[in-house]
């Protein structure tokens, strides 16, 4: 019978197969070969001494695991369900209604995942800002180019092992159907994007690019048509929202069109950028971080004044990108290759947004935080020169309100701009912003350091917009066959809970047609 044991280890045993093989037979093969799998492994940095926890199943063969396809059919002349947006809610729900028996039609207001990358550079090289096609806009949305991890706590919302083993089937590494952190690497999303599509086309769905919606209709209060910016008018049964969270036209389409929305809650500061060797010395406890250790993150979180300031989509060995979706706004998010290997570290620190900072915004309803996010945005484009470049301070200047007389080397390849960033953000944003750097470096001492860089602004870490839906049909509660779904909807916070999302909601689109 196999039997699961738990192990610590060191990392030069846990990471390294051959080692970590004599040793299996070494302590528990008892003179004879034995058989086993790795299940889970984590790092455990609490202590002075780095170990790496693993779960191993004894008497199964440590084989690489299959590619299982699930039941994917040919659904070419099957009842046709439209989905908006080819971002992980968007493809999941695709490949989840292929597996139903339902015919998806994918309409991206972008370019497919290659050409995307042309329109990338043009924000890197010239400061353009394509506002159809950029980090957020195009074939897989925004975590397609921003680092494709996987991690989530959404553990109650769907069958994260399932959405796992569907990037792993179409050419994720094995590692993350292991790892606690899962992670793909934004050098290797886009091809498994591209795997995906092909799925879905082989098996008689659609995808269409470059296919903007600019229009609805609702004919008694049921979404009856879709235009799309090259005219088409196309009448629809049931339709997948899976926009994401930049969408601010499609906010503004629903809102015009007097369907529900409400404010959501969402957070907004910096990216803060340090040296990859000093986050190593402080997580691992060593100068040098040898190697076996991958490089190592971190998660902080503070109260301050009644509101959370916290650490988001770190990014270890990793690039800060511009992630703006129309000019005149500056907008930095993170992402890592696979390898992690670059020489900074870099997270978003943001807070907590809520109602009562918004009295300002009252003329513009449930859209009030989208405008404020924007107003940001818009300062800190005119702080960086009216370019995609980035106003930016190094960490203790900001605090003691010092506009640094030289900045560091950053990863932000529009390059980066000395400014005042307390002149950028909302006096409640950098007011907390100040006092939670001081206390993360007594959590991490070392992190509170000139040596780290501030950008603004981090302001798209969710949507702050939410299109309410009924909790058991998950369709929109004023409108019938429109199912909002993912981050752009207010329902997810990241490619894995996205990609559950998507999947719930073409059950429900399945149910739906069928009632």
């Amino acid at each position: 019978m196999p039997q699961e044991i738990q192990l610590r280890l060191a990392p030069e045993i846990a990471f390294d197969p051959d080692a970590l093989e004599r040793l299996m037979q070494r302590e528990h093969g008892k003179g004879k070969p034995i058989a086993f799998k790795l299940l889970r492994r984590s790092i455990d940095a609490r202590g002075k001494t780095v170990k790496v926890n693993l779960s191993i199943r004894l008497g199964e063969e440590s084989k690489e695991s299959q590619q299982h396809f699930p039941n994917y059919r040919n659904v070419a002349s099957a009842t046709e369900v439209h989905v908006i947006g080819a971002g992980p809610a968007g493809l999941f729900a695709a490949l989840k209604l292929i597996e139903l028996g339902l015919k998806p039609i994918i309409l991206e207001r972008g370019k497919d995942v290659r050409a995307r990358r042309r329109d990338l550079a043009a924000i890197n090289r010239d400061h353009n800002v394509n506002p159809e096609s950029n980090y957020c806009f195009g074939e897989g949305g925004a975590g397609t180019y921003s680092d494709g991890k996987l991690y989530t706590r959404s553990n109650k919302r769907g069958d994260i092992a399932g959405v796992l083993q569907t990037f792993f089937a179409h050419g994720a590494v094995e590692e993350i159907l292991i790892d606690t952190h899962p992670h793909i690497g934004t050098n290797k999303l886009p091809g498994i994007i591209v795997a995906m599509r092909e799925t879905i086309l082989r098996c008689g769905g659609e995808v269409h690019f470059e296919t903007r919606i600019d229009d609805i209709e609702i004919n008694s209060d049921k979404i009856s048509s879709i235009t799309t910016s090259n005219g088409n008018r196309i009448a629809v049964k049931a339709v997948i929202l899976a926009t994401g969270h930049s969408a601010r036209d499609i906010y503004r389409l629903l809102h015009r069109k007097n369907v529900l929305l409400e404010f959501k809650p969402f957070a907004l500061g910096v990216r803060a950028e340090h040296p990859q060797a000093l986050i190593d010395s402080i997580q691992y406890h060593c100068d040098t971080r040898g190697d076996y250790l991958p490089p190592a993150s971190y998660s902080l979180v503070q109260q301050v004044n009644q509101r959370g300031v916290y650490s988001f989509c770190m990014c270890p060995g990793g690039i800060i990108a511009p992630c703006a979706t129309a000019p005149g706004e500056v907008v930095t998010n993170g992402w890592s290759p696979s390898k992690r290997n670059n020489p900074f570290a870099n997270s978003g620190i943001v807070v907590e947004i809520k109602p009562e900072d918004l009295k300002d915004f009252a003329e513009f309803g449930p859209l009030a935080g989208m405008e404020f996010q924007h107003m940001v945005e818009r300062r800190a484009w005119e702080a960086g020169g009216k370019r995609q470049s980035a106003p930016a301070q190094r960490m203790a200047d900001f605090c003691n309100r010092v506009v640094s007389g030289s900045l560091p080397e950053s990863s932000y390849q529009p390059g980066i701009v000395s400014a005042n960033l307390h002149e950028v953000l909302p006096f409640a944003v950098s007011q907390r912003l100040s006092e939670a750097f001081r206390e993360f470096g007594k959590k991490m001492q070392g992190y509170f350091t000139n040596e780290a860089v501030l950008h603004a602004t981090e302001s798209r870490t969710s949507t702050p917009v939410r299109i309410p839906r009924d909790p058991e049909s998950l369709m929109h509660m004023q409108v019938s066959g429109l199912f909002p779904s993912g981050e752009g909807a207010g329902y997810a916070g990241g490619i894995v809970s996205a990609a559950m999302d998507g999947q719930r909601c073409a059950e429900a689109v399945c149910r739906y047609l069928n009632a």
